[in-house]
């Protein structure tokens, strides 16, 4: 009798959840013969709409609104298992769980997305705040829906690997540009000055989004109307917590109230822990073929994808590039299983609505070749991206969109 194949999916996040519903679309046939299964270890059993997080610190959502059961995303067809996985043994296919259970897989799909880590800069852990998490984002809303007076001090944290992105580019520029319209609606803005920073490394890197060609000849403008204060050139080193002072590598010091900063990311720690990753400054990034989306540098290793967070190629790590990778992968792995070979390329699109300001939006898109390209935000693509959040989130996750 014919063994059954298995593709194991690691991780619940977005990137997980679209590819495991995609290839249970595309692997029908096979999943009705017996012939297949496609199995999903998360380590909790609630997927989280992480980029809305932003908006709790806004005051705009409610941590249970930005949550649902993983199960309830899932195609029934799917074996999902609440397990957190420890170990990657890519030779023998199989992964090791918290629980002491090990399980085996023919295909491998690692989306186990980033993790903030203000640890990694001294004194930012004591003395920033973020929004790429729920509680960090509240502990954040309660100080901006108090400030009365001061200086925000915004600062972005770029991975040593080179050119590797931060997480979800275009936020820094999104909650800075809420954070104007916010202080003016509760009638402070005048008595609080916004100072926004970026690092010296983000003018080199292709597709870093903001203050970089051809963004940078838009945003000083936007940012100069609204009285928003800028450098291009502060690559944050420290952060004294009692002084309040931010420091740079390239000399510059910073004084703030708050500082609102893009924190430096790395791997999960199973990913770390691999053995895969060349990336500096053990941020574990893995090493993923551009094109199949395949694991790299591996001996003897060809049944591996890794998608959204966890790669280490100059694509921005947010879910509009998992919207792009997921069918990518989940047809390459059809095509694995049913030809011998992948038959689908990535071309390092991807696409998003950015929130400029409260009530505007601006579409985004952009692959390996082409820069992002600047448009007019409006109050349709705000109502869009409302949209998507509220609702069209979930319809994505569950790979019908």
């Amino acid at each position: 009798m014919k063994s059954k194949k298995r593709v194991l999916v690691i991780g619940g996040g977005v990137g997980g959840t679209m590819t495991a519903n995609n290839l249970v679309n595309k692997l029908y046939p096979e999943i009705c013969r017996n012939e297949l299964e496609v199995m999903m270890l998360s380590n909790s059993e609630t997927h989280e709409y992480k980029p809305a997080n932003m908006y709790v610190a806004f005051n705009s959502f409610y941590p249970h609104e930005l949550r649902r059961k993983q199960r309830s995303l899932l195609r029934p067809e799917i074996n999902f298992q609440v397990e957190e996985v420890i170990e990657f043994n890519f030779q023998g296919c199989y992964v090791a769980c918290k629980s002491g259970k090990k399980y085996n897989y023919d295909y491998l799909l690692i989306s186990t997305g980033c993790i903030p880590s203000p640890e990694r800069i001294e004194g930012l852990k004591q003395a920033g705040d973020h929004f790429y998490q729920t509680e960090p984002a509240q502990k954040l809303g309660v100080k901006l829906r108090n400030i009365k007076e001061g200086r925000i001090l915004i600062t972005v944290n770029f991975p040593e690997t080179p050119n590797v992105p931060h997480q979800c580019g275009i936020a820094p520029v999104e909650t800075t540009l809420m954070l104007h319209e916010y202080l003016t609606q509760r009638g402070v803005r005048d008595k609080v000055e916004i100072m926004y920073t970026y690092p010296t490394v983000a003018q080199t890197i292709k597709n870093c989004l903001f203050l970089q060609k051809p963004t940078c000849s838009v945003l000083p403008n936007l940012f100069e109307s609204m009285n928003i204060n800028y450098s291009r050139n502060f690559t944050l080193d420290k952060v004294d917590p009692e002084g309040k002072i931010a420091y740079s590598k390239e000399g510059q010091s910073e004084s703030f109230d708050i500082l609102m900063a893009t924190p430096p990311i790395r791997a999960v720690d199973a990913v770390l822990n691999s053995g895969a990753s060349k990336a500096a400054n053990n941020e574990g990034w893995l090493p993923t073929d551009r094109a199949t989306l395949k694991l790299q540098g591996v001996p003897n290793i060809n049944n591996v994808y890794v998608m959204g967070d966890t790669v280490d190629l100059p694509i921005s790590k947010a879910g509009g590039s998992c919207h792009n990778q997921s069918p990518v992968i989940a047809e390459n792995i059809a095509s694995e299983i049913r030809r011998g070979y992948t038959s689908m390329a990535y071309d390092g699109r991807v696409q998003a609505v950015a929130q400029m300001g409260l009530n505007a939006g601006m579409p985004l898109w952009y692959d390996y070749e082409q820069d992002v390209t600047p448009v007019p935000a409006t109050k349709l693509g705000s109502l869009f991206r409302k949209s998507f959040n509220r609702g069209i989130y979930w319809a994505v996750a569950r790979g019908m969109v």
